[in-house]
This record gives structure tokens, C-alpha cells and sequence, in this order.
């Protein structure tokens, strides 16, 4: 039932002019109802003031009257000239001693005076003659033993016809002023939604070439001016996220098309002539270490995709992450005995979160430091708690990162030195952005500085997870 009432195929501005134009009705016609009520209560008013004085008019005639015949004379001298007033006088035992002509019947008489005009014309009594009437007791001097009934009636036509014909002017006017208001409210809507409809236009425009914000919050009235400067962070939000979609597509076709391109040339090469057994075994095994890393490439783009669009942590617990980082260090060991690498750990902190995404982050950042740590060098992890936080610092000597490159190590695919590759790594690329997003989905950060020799990576981790989508 509700929704037959919704209005659902009309427009806003539709819907406003009609609610406009109800409301100007309403006044319209409640005005006029207080109009007609206030001219019946003054015709009331003034025809019992008129009975009043006639009845002022008639106790100074039955003081002074001598006789009947007297009192009927100065009646009908006193009474009979007033064009619309009507009086009978008679006995208490109902004998009729004067009566003015054409006095009327008294089941014509109007209805009693707590009932206005309005009600008796709702009542069906609109074009009959209608009259006001006022009955009291008096007496002669010439008899004062015997009471005197008196009646006076007064007809109201002449003002039942001017609340007929006011009644008829108001009701055209009231529908003359409804309508003008009808339209003057549409058009009033109408220009009112203009900068709404700007907005509709500019929202329009925007394609997935065009995602720039070009909503115009200046332009717009103040109430409209938060939902343009709302779609234009929309706006800029969606252009970086489809810029970071482009360019993560364009890192990821550059990836895997020079593993693929080696699978398929050496493939080929292979084919070209035959070769011994030696040969092919040779050449399966390389092409398994290209699959392998190309399933390790889409294994983290798996993770990274996952880490990224969850919005809560599929495991979350409470953990020291001393222990965790101490069994990776264990893990790790051999790698940094091989490049005569110190590895040192200190500090504790409690986390609340997700344990094997931790462990995930901080090996990352391990394998990273190992990697690019001189031989000879040292590599410390530095865990330090506070009331709000925890925080892991992984910091390796070697050479310093240049300023500019820092903002994007935690990008996707991106390296340090393009030109340089690491044969020992089975990275693509990944693991900083696999970090970052960790600790992020962690309601945490994850920043980079390096300086005076160190490379510091810095994860901080909230005591109170904000989880995020």
C-alpha cells in the first residue's frame, strides 16, 4: 500500500509542485473558510442588534399603551414601515393581538443561533428564505395581570445573498490563486534543481578516459555543494584506483611476457633439430625454473589481490612478535652465515592480528635486507611497543636508496634498479607491495628511509585493528 502511495513514476520537481500546490490550497481554502464564518457571525451579530432595539421599541410601547386597540395602532405605526422585520404579539392564552403582514411560518424560521450560515447552507437550505427570530415576555401597562407573548423575526435574504456571492467570488479565486501557485511553484522547482541537473550533465560525461572531478561545487547552491565535492573525491578516487589498474596491467603484461617469451623460444630452438637425451633434460629443467617462477608470480599476485580486497582478517589473534621473528631469523640463518651477514633481534610487543600474514611481512622484508645487504654486513630487527602501537624495524648496512626511488618501493613490480637482476631472488617484484598491504589490512602502515649507510623498513601495528576493505 505504501508503495502505491510513493509516486514512483514521478519526477522530484513533479512531486515538490504538487506538495507546493497542496499546501497553497490548503491555505487558500482554510483563509476563505475564515472569511465566510467571520461575515455569517458579523451578519448575526448585527441582525440581533436590530431584534434588540425593536425590542427596546416595544416594551416603550406596552408602557405607554392605554388599550389594545392603542397598542395596535401604535404597533403597526411603529413596526410596519421596517421592510424585513416581522413581529406578532399575543396572549398568554394565544390570542393573536398584532401581527405584522406577511408574517412568516415558523417552520421557516432559521435554525438556532449556535449554527452558522455555512451550516445551514450545507444542510440544503441554500435559496430559501431564511430569518433570524428573538421571542420574549412582557407586559402592558393597561394589563399588567396578563403577560404578552412577543416574537420578532427578521429576514436575512438580502444577507444571504451577499455570502452567496461572496461565497461564488472566493471560489474563483481560490482556484485562479491554486493554479497560479501550481505554476509559480513548478517554475520555482524547476529553477531551483537547475544545479542538480548540472550535476546530472557532468556525471554524464564522465567516461573511463575523462575521471578527472569536474563536478561544480562553487556553482552549486550550499546544500548541493557537499554531494558535488562527495562525487568529486569519488571521482579522484576512482581515477587512482583505475591509474594503479592500468598500470598494474601494464607491469603484469611486462613480467610475464619475457618468461614466456623465453619458454617459447627455447621451445622452439628445441624442436628445430633433434637432440640427445642429456640435451632435452637440460632444457626441461630450465623451462620448469621459468613455470616455477611464473606460478610463484601468479601465487603473489593471488595473495596480493586477496590481502587487498579483504575486509577482515581471517585469523586474528594475540601474539609476541619476538617469537615469530626469532623463528624467522632461525629460517634464514644459512643464507646469512653464506654472506657472513649478522643478524640481531631485540625488543618485544604484543600484535592483534592475523599470525601467518605477519610472519608473511616480516619474511619478506628479511629476504629483502638479506638480499641486498653487502657481504660482511648486518641486519637487525628492532621491535619496540608502545601504548597505541607496536612497532618492527628491519634495517641492513649497505649502499643508501636514492630519495626519489623511495615514495615507490611498495608499488607492484617495481625495482630499485630496473637494469639490474638478481639471479639468486625468486621475486617479481611483489613482496614490499605484499607487505605494505598486510600491514595495512592490519589497519597499520608500512614505510621505508634509509640514510647514513642503514634501510630502515618500519611496520606499525595498532594494539586496536581498523580492518579495511
Amino acid at each position: 500500500m505504501l508503495r502505491r502511495l510513493s509516486l514512483p513514476r514521478l519526477s522530484l520537481t513533479s512531486r515538490l509542485s504538487f506538495f507546493f500546490t497542496l499546501v497553497a490550497a490548503c491555505v487558500l481554502l482554510g483563509l476563505s473558510g475564515l472569511f465566510m464564518t467571520a461575515a455569517d457571525r458579523h451578519f448575526s451579530d448585527l441582525d440581533r442588534s436590530i431584534l434588540q432595539d425593536k425590542q427596546h421599541l416595544i416594551d416603550d410601547i406596552l408602557t405607554s399603551a392605554n388599550s389594545a386597540e392603542d397598542l395596535r395602532w401604535r404597533l403597526s405605526e411603529s413596526l410596519n414601515h421596517h421592510h424585513g422585520l416581522y413581529v406578532q404579539v399575543t396572549t398568554h392564552t394565544g390570542q393573536k393581538l398584532f401581527e405584522t403582514e406577511g408574517f412568516p411560518a415558523t417552520n421557516r424560521w432559521l435554525l438556532p443561533e449556535h449554527e452558522t450560515l455555512l451550516h445551514a447552507l450545507k444542510g440544503g437550505r441554500h435559496g430559501q428564505r431564511q430569518y433570524r427570530v428573538q421571542q420574549f415576555h412582557a407586559n402592558a401597562h393597561y394589563a399588567p395581570e396578563s403577560p404578552l407573548v412577543i416574537i420578532l423575526a427578521t429576514d436575512t435574504a438580502h444577507h444571504q445573498h451577499f455570502l452567496d456571492e461572496l461565497l461564488r467570488t472566493l471560489g474563483v479565486y481560490t482556484a485562479a490563486a491554486i493554479l497560479v501557485s501550481g505554476l509559480l511553484g513548478w517554475s520555482a522547482v524547476y529553477l531551483g534543481l537547475a544545479p542538480l541537473r548540472a550535476i546530472k550533465a557532468h556525471a554524464a560525461a564522465v567516461t573511463a578516459q575523462r575521471l578527472q572531478a569536474c563536478m561544480p561545487v562553487e556553482a552549486v547552491p550550499v546544500e548541493m555543494a557537499d554531494l558535488a565535492q562527495t562525487l568529486n573525491q569519488m571521482l579522484e578516487r576512482l581515477q587512482e584506483d583505475f591509474r594503479r589498474l592500468s598500470d598494474f596491467s601494464s607491469d603484469l603484461a611486462h613480467e610475464l611476457r619475457t618468461p614466456i617469451s623465453n619458454l617459447l623460444t627455447q621451445t622452439q630452438v628445441t624442436l628445430a633439430a633433434r637432440r640427445d637425451n642429456a640435451n632435452y633434460r637440460d632444457i626441461l629443467a630450465s623451462n620448469a625454473e621459468e613455470l616455477q617462477r611464473l606460478a610463484r608470480m601468479v601465487a603473489d599476485m593471488l595473495y596480493l589481490a586477496k590481502t587487498e580486497r579483504s575486509v577482515n582478517l581471517p585469523h586474528k589473534e594475540k601474539f609476541f612478535a619476538a617469537l615469530e621473528v626469532l623463528a624467522l631469523c632461525e629460517y634464514y640463518e644459512a643464507v646469512a652465515e653464506e654472506k657472513k651477514i649478522l643478524m640481531a633481534t631485540s625488543g618485544d610487543g604484543e600484535i592483534l592480528g592475523d599470525r601467518l600474514m605477519f610472519r608473511r611481512a616480516v619474511s619478506n622484508l628479511l629476504s629483502n635486507a638479506l638480499r641486498h645487504t653487502p657481504e660482511g654486513g648486518a641486519v637487525e630487527v628492532v621491535i619496540v611497543s608502545n601504548e597505541l602501537t607496536t612497532e618492527v624495524r628491519v634495517e641492513n648496512t649497505g649502499p643508501e636508496i636514492d630519495p626519489r626511488v623511495l615514495p615507490r618501493l611498495f608499488d607492484r613490480f617495481f625495482r630499485a634498479d630496473p637494469s639490474r637482476s638478481h639471479p639468486d631472488s625468486d621475486g617479481a617484484g611483489l613482496g614490499l607491495s605484499i607487505t605494505k598491504a598486510i600491514a595495512e589490512i592490519h589497519g597499520g602502515t608500512a614505510s621505508v628511509s634509509s640514510d647514513h649507510g642503514k634501510t630502515r623498513f618500519l611496520l606499525r601495528f595498532p594494539h586496536k585493528t581498523n580492518e579495511v576493505g
